[in-house]
C-alpha cells in the first residue's frame, strides 16, 4: 500500500493528511507534541478567525512579494473551499461586519474534536510526541521523549513543520539547519504580526497601559505603501494591534535601515485642512485636552499620545495641531521578540520548490505552510494560505506518486 509520512500537525500538515488519506493512502502524522493542532486552538481563543470574505484582488494583496506564487493555490483550495470544508465537519460559518469569517460556535475546539474524527476515521495514525531530527538512509529519524530514535521510510513525505513564533506550542524553526545542510535556501525567520518596541515614558506607560487607540491608521515614515487601519493597543513596552500587522514587513525594512519611526493619524477620516478648520474653534477658556475633545471628539489615550509626542508641550497653532493629529510620530526600537510573535516571516525559499510545492533538490518531499517564505497580517489569510498550501502539497504529493 501507498504510504506517506507527515511531519507537523498543524493545520497544513493535518490538511495535508486528509488529502492524503481520501485518495487512499496510508498516512501517519508525527508531532512533537503531546497534541497536535496546539497553535491552531489557542489561535482559536478569542475567536477562530478562518479567513476573509474580501474580493480576490484585495485578498491576494495581503501576501505581498509572495501573492504570485500563493494565487494559483488560493485558486484550488479557497476561501469558500474552506468554507464548504468547515460545513463539512459540522461546523458552518459566518461573515462577521469587518469580512472575516468564523465558525458558528466561534472556537476551535468543536472544529478540531470533529476534524480528528474525521481523520481517524479514514485511517490516518498520529504519532504525538515523535519530533523529527533529520533523514536517514532512504527515510526520516524521530525520537520519542525518551531520546530514542527510529527511523520511518515511506513513499512520499510532507512537511509542515511551522516556524517559530510560540514555539513552546510546537514550532520552534529547529528543521532550519538540516534543510539549510542540503542545500536548501531558507531565509532566516523572523517575527511577524508581533507588537513593537517603544522607550513610552513611565508616565505615559503606567496610565494607558492597555488602552485602545481607536479607528486610527499607522504608517512608516518615508516608507510608501498602503497602511494599517483599525485599533491598535497600547502595551506597557510598546504598541501592538491589526494595523501594527498589517504593516510589519515595512517595520521591518525601516529597522534594518536603522530608524522606524510610525505615525499615527488619530483622525483617518479627516484632512489637515478639516481638522484646522474644526480646530479654529477654539473657546477663550478651553484647555488644550478640552480644545482637543470638543472640537475632535479625541479621547484620553489620544491626548495623551499627542502629549507623549510633544514631550508635554502641545502645538496651540490649529494648523501645526492638525498636522501632529494625522501624524503622530512615534519612534520604534525593535519588534518584540519572536517567541512572541503570532506568525513568522522567511522560510525556504519559492525557488527551491516548484509550482506542487515539491522540493526540487528532493523529489518525493513536499513542503507546507509557513516553512515557506512567505506572511500575511492577521485577518484570516494566515490560516487560509496554511490551509491552501497544505491541499496543493498532498496533490502534488499524489500526482508525484501516480508519475
Amino acid at each position: 500500500m501507498t504510504t506517506a509520512t507527515v511531519v507537523g500537525g498543524g493545520p497544513a500538515g493535518l490538511m495535508a493528511a486528509e488529502v492524503l488519506a481520501r485518495a487512499g493512502v496510508a498516512v501517519t502524522v508525527h508531532d512533537r507534541m503531546p497534541s497536535p493542532a496546539r497553535k491552531f486552538l489557542l489561535a482559536g481563543h478569542g475567536g477562530l478567525n478562518l479567513t476573509h470574505s474580501e474580493d480576490r484582488d484585495a485578498f491576494l494583496a495581503r501576501y505581498g512579494s509572495s501573492a504570485e506564487r500563493l494565487a494559483p493555490m488560493l485558486e484550488v483550495f479557497g476561501p469558500q473551499d474552506l468554507r464548504d470544508w468547515c460545513a463539512g465537519l459540522g461546523e458552518a460559518t459566518f461573515v462577521g461586519s469587518s469580512g472575516r469569517v468564523f465558525p458558528r460556535s466561534f472556537r476551535a475546539t468543536p472544529l478540531v474534536r470533529a476534524w480528528f474524527s474525521r481523520l481517524a476515521d479514514l485511517g490516518v495514525r498520529i504519532e504525538r510526541r515523535s519530533r523529527w531530527t533529520g533523514w536517514a538512509d532512504g527515510g526520516l529519524s524521530f525520537a520519542d521523549v525518551d531520546g530514542r530514535q527510529t527511523d520511518v521510510s515511506g513513499d512520499v513525505t510532507v512537511f509542515a513543520l511551522g516556524g517559530a513564533s510560540w514555539p513552546r506550542l510546537g514550532s520552534d524553526g529547529g528543521w532550519v539547519e538540516p534543510f539549510a545542510d542540503r542545500g536548501i535556501a531558507v531565509a532566516a525567520l523572523r517575527p511577524a504580526n508581533v507588537g513593537l518596541r517603544v522607550d513610552w515614558t513611565d508616565r505615559f506607560a503606567d496610565g494607558f497601559e492597555g488602552s485602545p487607540l481607536k479607528h486610527v491608521a499607522l504608517s512608516v515614515r518615508g516608507r510608501p505603501g498602503p497602511g494599517g487601519r483599525g485599533d491598535a493597543m497600547v502595551t506597557r513596552s510598546g504598541i501592538e494591534g491589526g494595523p501594527v500587522y498589517a504593516i510589519g514587513s515595512t517595520i521591518r525594512d525601516a529597522l534594518d535601515a536603522g530608524e522606524c519611526v510610525l505615525e499615527v493619524d488619530l483622525r483617518p477620516a479627516l484632512t489637515v485642512e478639516q481638522l484646522t478648520e474644526r480646530l479654529l474653534r477654539r473657546r477663550p477658556k478651553d484647555s488644550a485636552s478640552n480644545w482637543l475633545r470638543r472640537t475632535l471628539a479625541l479621547d484620553r489615550v489620544g491626548i495623551a499620545l499627542l502629549r507623549e509626542s510633544a514631550s508635554g508641550v502641545l502645538p496651540t497653532d490649529p494648523a501645526v495641531m492638525a498636522t501632529l493629529v494625522k501624524a503622530v510620530p512615534v519612534t520604534v526600537s525593535a519588534t518584540m521578540p519572536i517567541e512572541k510573535a503570532i506568525s513568522t516571516a522567511g522560510g525556504i525559499a519559492w525557488s527551491e520548490v516548484d509550482d506542487a510545492l515539491m522540493l526540487r533538490r528532493m523529489p518525493g518531499t513536499f513542503v507546507a505552510g509557513e516553512m515557506l517564505d512567505w506572511e500575511a497580517p492577521t485577518g484570516g489569510y494566515l490560516l487560509q494560505a496554511s490551509f491552501s498550501t497544505g491541499v496543493v502539497a498532498a496533490r502534488g504529493a499524489l500526482a508525484w506518486l501516480e508519475r
